[in-house]
This record gives structure tokens, sequence and C-alpha cells, in this order.
């Protein structure tokens, strides 16, 4: 007879951190996450883009979630799978209001535009599955998902 207890489960197992509001903690994060998709067997340029996109939610809810009080904690929780690193990065506030307009990445770097406002958008091209939910009045969350590519056969 199978045991089918883990079956229950999304996840084959996780990791929590949790990380003061204060810049420079997102590395913390970052390096974890790599080193999670590292040992699952990403590629060296997804583990890059998971890097970049963990740092940006980190700061992301630090800076606007949590308005760095260093009092408050910012979540990442790592989720893996046979398939799958999902990052989940939680912070105190309200999640992104209204709809977001695209960056115009001409004007950013003209500097006609401030160059700040690209995080969602840098995160959503750099991971295979990205969303932002918002849930008074325990906070926020942005989730991230990069899936294993199948290795090509010889």
């Amino acid at each position: 007879m199978r045991d089918l207890s883990a079956s229950h489960d999304k996840y084959a197992s996780s990791i929590e951190l949790r990380l003061p509001s204060k810049l420079g903690y997102e590395k913390v994060a970052m390096n974890t996450a790599a080193s999670v998709a590292r040992l699952m067997g990403f590629a060296e340029p997804r583990v890059e883009d998971l890097k970049t996109a963990v740092a940006e939610a980190c700061i992301n809810a630090m800076e606007h979630g949590n308005k760095l009080d260093d009092s408050l904690s910012v979540g990442v929780i790592l989720s893996m799978d046979e398939t799958s690193l999902e990052v989940k990065v939680t912070d105190t506030g309200d999640g992104p209001t209204g709809v977001t307009e695209s960056p115009n990445i001409d004007k950013k770097m003209l500097e006609e535009e401030d160059t700040r406002g690209m995080g969602m958008f840098l995160i959503q091209a750099l991971v295979d599955e990205a969303e932002w939910v918002s849930s008074p009045p325990t906070g926020s969350y942005a989730r991230m998902v990069i899936h294993l590519s199948p290795t090509p056969a010889p």
C-alpha cells in the first residue's frame, strides 16, 4: 500500500525566512533562493534571474509594504517540488493598488522619467509566473514561480 500522506501537500518541502525591513537583508533571501535553485538543478542563468526577482520583491516589500519600519518583518517562503520553485514574499502593506502601466524604458534611459518603478515589470520578465495579492488586514504578498526545464535528450 502506498503512503499518501505526502501527496496532500502541494510542495515536497519548504523553507521560511523572516527578515527585518532593512535594506541589505534582501541578500539573505536572494542567496537562499539561489542555493535552493542550484540544489534543484536550475541552470545558472535561471538562478541569476531568480536572484534578481527575489531581491526586487524583498526590496519592494521592505520599502512599499513595510515603509522601511525595521520592527516589521518581511516573510520569504520557498516551496519546492520536483518541477518548480515558488517564492512568496510577504509584508504588512496593502499591496499594489489599481492598474500599473508598463514603464517607458526609453524615457527612463533618457532620464525623462524617474528610473524607479520598474520592479514588478522586471520580476514578471524574469520568472515563469508572478502575482501580487493584497489581503488586508494581514498584509500582502508577491508570489513568483520558476519551472525546471526538462533536460533535453542527448
